[in-house]
């Protein structure tokens, strides 16, 4: 399914309902012009008035607003990839400035375990998680 505008989702309730813009404003205490703009996708409804807009069309505001579960799950997997890529790349700058810093003197033994130890769990945290297939 694809996912509509706020604007297309209050257009296409609006008339399932047999409501005209004017009707509608009359109901939000708005102008029908606002309607028009909020339809057309060129201003949005005023965080106050969507619960308000939601029971106009007498459904939830998560239906209105198009919350899903499934929408959620699949913002999740688009991410797991670049918190992936993240935590590898946090691994690579510790071990990177481990060497360098013990190279230049500039590191004691206790400050270098600690970066090796951030590095190594974000690596291990990384692995572990591709391998549970998240």
């Amino acid at each position: 399914m694809e996912k509509k505008t706020l604007g297309m989702m209050i257009a296409s309730l609006r008339k399932e309902n047999g409501m005209t813009q004017l009707e509608l404003a009359d109901k939000m205490g708005v102008t029908d012009k606002a309607v028009s703009k909020w339809e057309r996708d060129l201003s949005c409804p005023d965080v106050n008035t969507i619960p308000k807009l939601a029971e106009c069309f007498d459904i939830s505001v998560d239906e209105l607003m198009q919350i899903k579960a499934d929408l959620q799950k699949a913002d999740k997997k688009n991410i797991m990839p670049m918190v992936h890529l993240i935590m590898k790349a946090v691994a690579l700058a510790m071990g990177v400035g481990v060497a360098v810093l013990s190279v230049l003197n500039e590191l004691d033994a206790t400050s270098g375990m600690g970066m090796l130890g951030i590095g190594l769990a974000c690596l291990a945290v990384s692995s572990l998680s591709q391998k549970r297939g998240e």
